[in-house]
């Protein structure tokens, strides 16, 4: 059985088992994905260039007509040299192409399957974790120590430098998917411009968003219990402007999407699992989590129907909407303290 932890990835593929000719990778950031699938294809071929070297595969076409990947992988090279392939995601079933590899494996391709979140009962997922001839590569949201790294190494590549205060400040900001990640970093070096060194300032006017920040900090004081951090949040809010009715329109969104996560929780998934499907930016995954741990689904139902009454109340009163807000976001903040306690 060759399956790895997620931490385990990137040591993982630089250093390649001969026996693994097909290399799954999977998991729910996609960008990561790629990313991973793109290097390991280009690490594995003299040439990448070269469309005979490198060949690429339409997931759908390939699910299609399953026979397809097999011909393609037992195909022996005119110029002989490694050669592999890559199989772009797909939400056709995928098995019946992979079988055949798995069973007898080509050698003188790689194949390299990109997939979305698969789950651990999902069949191509097991199957690659069951042959000892494959390899099931998970691929998770970034953690702050991942995304310190790879900020790092795009400073130093542009000649720049940042120091540890705003590298975490960066950090707190960006969110779990890797493509993402990098963008936003690639628009603030952009920012940067002839400046030798990335500060909080640079990163505040083209990363941050003060106002989506305290709106988090409020969302997340409510499902958290702290009141103090609640009524600071609103205050603040209140000052710039926000009205009401967006701030409880905001809680009940998260509501809502932690309603479904804990179904899902409910129905036999991991609490880590389901987060890491969420692509939130790293300060919010471990209260997201612990809100989780929380909130039962009875709760959370209570919560979306106090706020949707709460968001009416405002449309239909706006001179009473401060009022109403505070009143619902005080109730249940006083729940999500109550829940901690349990």
């Amino acid at each position: 059985m060759v399956a790895i932890k997620a931490h385990e990835a990137e040591r993982s593929l630089a250093r390649l088992d001969p026996a693994w000719r097909l290399i799954l990778i999977y998991g729910p950031d996609a960008g990561l994905v790629s990313e991973r699938a793109a290097g390991l294809a280009r690490a594995s071929v003299d040439d990448p260039q070269d469309a005979f070297q490198l060949v690429r595969m339409d997931g759908d076409a390939v699910a299609s007509d399953p026979l397809k990947l097999a011909d393609e992988a037992n195909t022996i090279g005119l110029f002989g040299g490694r050669r592999a392939i890559r199989v772009s995601p797909t939400s056709k079933p995928l098995l019946p192409a992979l079988a055949p590899l798995l069973a007898t494996p080509s050698q003188d391709a790689l194949v390299i399957v990109e997939a979305g979140d698969l789950q651990r009962n999902n069949p191509v997922r097991t199957a690659c974790e069951k042959a000892k001839t494959a390899l099931a590569v998970p691929c998770y949201g970034d953690a702050a120590r991942d995304l310190g790294s790879i900020i790092d190494d795009m400073v130093r590549g542009a000649g720049k430098s940042i120091d540890r205060t705003t590298r975490d400040h960066l950090t707190g900001l960006l969110g779990g998917d890797r493509q993402t990640s990098r963008r936003e970093i690639e628009k603030l070096l952009l920012y940067v411009g002839t400046d030798p060194a990335v500060q909080v300032e640079h990163v505040d006017a083209i990363v941050g968003d003060t106002a989506q920040r305290e709106q988090a900090m409020l969302v997340d004081a409510v499902f958290a219990g702290k009141l103090p951090v609640l009524d600071l949040a609103q205050a603040k809010l209140s000052s710039e402007g926000l009205d009401p009715g967006v701030m409880l329109g905001a809680v009940l969104r998260q509501a809502i999407t932690l309603l479904k996560a804990r179904q899902s929780i409910d129905a036999g998934r991991g609490v880590r699992d389901v987060v890491a499907t969420m692509r939130l930016p790293y300060p919010r995954i471990a209260t997201t989590e612990a809100a989780l741990n929380a909130w039962t689904s009875a709760k959370l139902s209570e919560a979306v129907g106090l706020l949707g009454n709460a968001v009416l109340a405002t449309r239909q009163n706006a001179e009473m909407g401060r009022a109403v807000a505070t009143r619902a976001l005080w109730t249940l903040a006083r729940l999500g303290r109550a829940a901690r306690a349990e």
